[in-house]
């Protein structure tokens, strides 16, 4: 009895270490991942979903992670390479929300509507990012982003060997790469705004130029800003299923140039 109870015990410190190595990559990735990752998500909440996705990873990656050095230096070591690929993992989700955000603020900014209703999220920031953040987090709950999540930390042991330091020279390259996505996204979205205010500014020059005494300024303001929220309306369904795309595709391949 005393060998069996030895032999249990033996078996489950084996099981706790391996699922503290697991939840050493997977708690990074949820305080940055989009829905779950949230600030106004209370930290009680993401810690049980950390947790209960580690039980769930953690049987499919057990034998793929190998037992760190007994010292403490080498637990250390594998503590912070783990934590370090988890947060490269959670950056490069939480920057698909960002380019949602830089949209939101492009477009608020052309349509003079940057300073209106901001503050409305824990973040300040304009209604026009507030609403295409919202609505991206709903995209991306719909799309079942626990099970792909799941699949992601779960290919990311191939991404990444367990034990093994990301490279400081690629992992500077992917910032780059990802930040520079980012932008270009975010523009694209924010592209019909840019170009009508444009466009919209040019024609209310050339009315001043013909007309000086017309007082541009009363009459330009609100057009614009109506003109911006009817853009708003019809262009939010398609800036939203421009992103989705791009979304999940950093969900599947997050290190994808």
């Amino acid at each position: 009895m005393i060998a069996a109870l030895t032999a249990l015990a033996t078996q489950v410190q084996a099981w706790m270490a391996g699922g503290g190595l697991v939840f050493a990559r997977i708690g990074p990735v949820f305080a940055l991942v989009p829905v779950l990752g949230e600030r106004s998500v209370p930290a009680r909440i993401r810690l049980v979903a950390a947790l209960a996705m580690t039980l769930v990873v953690a049987p499919a990656v057990a034998p793929r992670i190998p037992l760190p050095a007994p010292d403490p230096i080498g637990l250390v070591l594998f503590v912070g390479g783990e934590s370090l690929v988890g947060l490269i993992l959670g950056l490069s989700l939480r920057l698909m929300i960002l380019a949602l955000m830089m949209a939101g603020t492009k477009a608020a900014q052309a349509t003079s509507l940057a300073q209106a209703f901001g503050g409305a999220g824990v973040d300040p920031q304009p209604a026009m990012a507030q609403l295409l953040v919202m609505g991206g987090l709903c995209v991306a709950a719909m799309s079942g982003i626990p099970e792909r999540l799941a699949q992601l930390l779960v290919l990311s042991y191939d991404l990444f060997p367990a034990g093994i330091w990301p490279s400081p020279e690629g992992v500077a390259q992917w910032g780059v790469e990802r930040v520079a996505h980012a932008f270009a996204l975010s523009f694209s979205l924010a592209a019909p705004f840019v170009i009508g205010a444009g466009l919209y500014n040019l024609a209310l020059g050339a009315i001043n130029r013909a007309m000086p005494q017309l007082m541009v300024a009363f009459v330009g303001a609100p057009a614009l800003t109506l003109g911006g929220l009817v853009l708003l309306m019809l262009s939010a369904p398609v800036m939203l299923a421009i992103w989705a795309p791009a979304f999940l595709s950093v969900l599947g391949n997050p290190v994808a140039p």
